[in-house]
């Protein structure tokens, strides 16, 4: 299984602590079998969960320059004509996808391009599915140019766990459809604002696969 390059050091470290705790249980409680037995089985699903969500899962992507790839595990919960304040100050389609901790938070670019802009933004930690997450919370906006002209923005939005978002791209980058580009932990969204004559290939609640799923298809 292949790990990702952020959960390396937590993955050890949550393995010490696991084996720290019932050491302790079994020190203190050595002739309690069904206390040392129930600490066993909620310490190892704890690091299974962390194991789960930091590894880094192959994905097949079918380059195709007219799709727009899903950039993330999880579950369809905006689809909507919204506007876009940040870059291109204007009417745009929305789709969001709210990434639980139980999902892998590796992302994928949706598009080949150049990148025409980048931000990072500082700020709050409401949870991940609240509508003002999209501009109050931690989050990182990319805007990617697609070799038709057509830009696509797709933003990182931390939730109220996920404290750390990592990106490895910059403006001027040149990034291909279905590579890494970043990395969000424990809980978040990822918000793709598209042009509104996009057609759009999922529904509300359907569960797109990063890097391999059709979310939309530009005109």
């Amino acid at each position: 299984m292949t790990l990702h390059r952020e959960g390396r050091t937590l993955l050890l470290t949550s393995l010490l602590i696991v084996l720290g705790i019932n050491g302790l249980v079994a020190y203190f409680f050595p002739e309690n079998v069904y206390v040392r037995e129930a600490i066993v089985v909620i310490t190892s699903l704890f690091y299974l969960i962390i194991l789960q969500f930091f590894r880094v899962p192959k994905r097949h992507t079918v380059l195709d320059p007219k799709n727009i790839i899903a950039p993330a595990d999880g579950k369809v919960v905006v689809i909507e004509e919204t506007v876009e304040t940040e870059y291109f100050k204007g009417p745009r389609r929305q789709v969001s996808i709210f990434m639980s901790p139980i999902n892998v938070h590796v992302n994928f670019n949706p598009i080949s391009g150049i990148v025409s802009y980048f931000k990072y933004h500082p700020g709050k930690f409401l949870v991940a599915w609240h509508p003002k997450s999209s501009t109050e919370n931690e989050r990182t906006t990319y805007v990617v140019k697609h070799e038709n002209g057509t830009e696509v923005l797709f933003r990182q939005i931390a939730g109220a766990l996920a404290k750390r978002i990592c990106w490895y791209a910059k403006e001027g980058d040149a990034v291909v459809q279905g590579t890494e580009f970043g990395f969000i932990k424990f809980g978040s969204r990822i918000d793709i604002y598209l042009p509104l004559d996009a057609e759009i290939c999922v529904n509300i609640d359907d569960k797109p696969v990063g890097g391999e799923t059709v979310i939309a298809r530009l005109a």
